[in-house]
């Protein structure tokens, strides 16, 4: 049952350091609306621009979490669902998706909210449709088996800088100029730009008439991925790329493909290119007279994210969504015996400069600037990850100065990042066990700088053991340089060090503090 809520009562996003969220909640504050903005890690939601706005409200919930939710619901009139399991919960993401939107659903009756709005894909029906677009129709579905009236937007492929899609195709032309392609290059797709999702998104809160209604979003231009492909070439000012349709090559070996092309990993990339087979262009375009928009072209979004991209403007990428999770070893500070033992690199130096001056070049490691030394050694790394199955190094950054807190750092994720002391990265990559690396600024005497970079590692079984005794004197060498090249990138000279910050000896264990 619905409950009479003032005018002025916040709206609920989920999903708000993701992708759509990151981008819709700073929209809806724009437009004088109160916002609940919902995480499952206060500290990603903390460290966001719109978290200081007075009319912004942090809340932690996981919508598997009826609890939470429940917390989380108190006093709001409306509810945004914008979440997706696809690139957390594995080849099961549509059970839990369906398990996460039912106790939505339920959290959202008992608060008594007057309306769900959810943006899902496009797609009819049929017993052809791709896995990943029957689950987006079971999640609403399952949204709607409560008592709220559900919003249902069902949009095609979401063009923009930062969203996956914009990432495969961007990858795809720019690095092949030659394409082996499945059918479905000539599939029909009628993509929207995420400008003018976010339009749609906030505009149905605008419009009572929508509630309980389901509407298909899309572009102006209806084309084949083969259309796209070639227009994306056109406005980068690339030669035509050569398009060669081969019929044997399936979806699956299309995501293999993918994999090793683009910086998105399979666990995102495999579903959205099974989607490729099936036609999504919208039969339904009742929306476009209750809220007119001037709709982007393919062209003019292409424009737009290439000069995002350039102009380093890119509030939100699908990379940073998700939770970043610690492992308990890092926080925890258990005992060896409790899950075994924790073994580290580390070094010190002194800079002759203070850390507000060093700081800038800590924050900008990785991404087009790499990592200050062997930066071929860090692209071997991502490469043989990226061959394990891995994402490789991924995206890069989605900043080239500023990293916000669950921001994808090459073959990392920044769990912590505290201006301008400490940083830290938790490794994304493929390996036996599980990898930290810190980098600390401290004040020392004099007005200088004491850096510290400590790496540390948990193996997993005989594996785990044999990779860090074999990566231990190429880890050496690798992190004295980085030590020498952050202070050339910070302008500051080296007054001592880099020297062993723990014991030289392999194996060494310490347990670490808590950040």
């Amino acid at each position: 049952m619905t409950t009479d809520h003032p005018e002025n009562a916040p709206i609920l996003v989920t999903g708000a350091t993701g992708y759509v969220g990151g981008r819709l909640v700073p929209l809806l504050l724009a437009r004088g609306v109160r916002v609940r903005a919902v995480a499952r890690s206060l500290d990603k939601l903390a460290c966001r621009p719109f978290a200081s706005h007075p009319a912004c409200e942090l809340a932690r919930a996981d919508v598997r979490d009826l609890e939470s939710l429940r917390t989380a619901l108190q006093g709001c009139r409306a509810a945004y669902y914008l979440v997706h399991s696809m690139g957390s919960a594995g080849k099961d993401f549509a059970s839990s998706d369906v398990e996460s939107a039912r106790a939505f659903a339920t959290a959202c009756a008992e608060a008594g909210v007057s309306r769900i709005i959810y943006l899902g894909g496009l797609g009819d029906e049929r017993a052809d449709l791709s896995h990943h677009l029957r689950s987006r129709l079971e999640t609403a579905k399952a949204l709607a088996s409560g008592p709220v009236p559900v919003t249902f937007l069902r949009a095609a492929a979401i063009l923009g800088a930062g969203s996956a899609s914009y990432e495969i195709l961007r990858s795809l032309v720019e690095r092949l100029p030659v394409m082996l392609t499945p059918r479905w290059v000539h599939t029909r797709c009628q993509p929207i730009s995420i400008r003018d999702v976010l339009d749609y998104l906030a505009g149905c809160l605008e419009h009572p008439e929508t509630v309980g209604q389901t509407y298909d979003i899309g572009g102006p231009d209806i084309l084949t991925y083969e259309d796209l492909f070639h227009l994306y070439a056109e406005v980068a000012g690339l030669k035509k790329r050569l398009i060669i349709p081969v019929p044997f090559l399936s979806t699956a070996l299309s995501a293999l493909w993918v994999r090793f092309v683009t910086p998105v990993p399979p666990s995102v990339a495999g579903p959205l290119i099974e989607g490729l087979r099936n036609e999504v262009v919208c039969r339904d375009t009742r929306i476009r007279d209750i809220i007119p928009l001037p709709l982007q072209s393919c062209r003019e979004t292409f424009q737009a994210a290439r000069r995002e991209l350039k102009d380093r403007l890119v509030p939100t990428c699908w990379a940073d969504a998700g939770l970043v999770l610690p492992p308990e070893w890092l926080v925890c500070g258990d005992a060896p015996y409790a899950g075994g033992p924790v073994y580290e690199i580390g070094y010190e130096a002194v800079f002759d400069a203070p850390p507000e001056k060093v700081w800038p070049a800590v924050e900008s490691i990785g991404g087009e600037r790499g990592w200050y030394f062997a930066n071929i050694l860090w692209k071997l790394r991502g490469g043989i990850d990226r061959l394990l199955g891995g994402a490789g190094l991924g995206p890069g950054r989605r900043d080239p100065q500023c990293l916000l807190t669950g921001d994808s750092l090459d073959c990392w994720r920044v769990w912590e990042s505290s201006p301008p002391s400490r940083l830290t990265l938790l490794a994304a990559m493929k390996s036996p066990g599980e990898a930290a690396l810190t980098l600390t600024l401290a004040p020392s005497p004099g007005g200088r700088a004491r850096f510290t970079l400590l790496a540390r590692f948990q193996p997993r079984g005989l594996a785990g053991l044999a990779y860090w005794y074999a990566m231990f004197l190429p880890h050496l060498a690798l992190f004295t340089g980085l030590v020498r090249g952050l202070a050339r990138a910070a302008g500051a000279g080296i007054v001592s060090g880099p020297t062993r910050a723990t014991p030289l000896v392999p194996g060494q264990c310490r347990l670490p503090n808590r950040p």
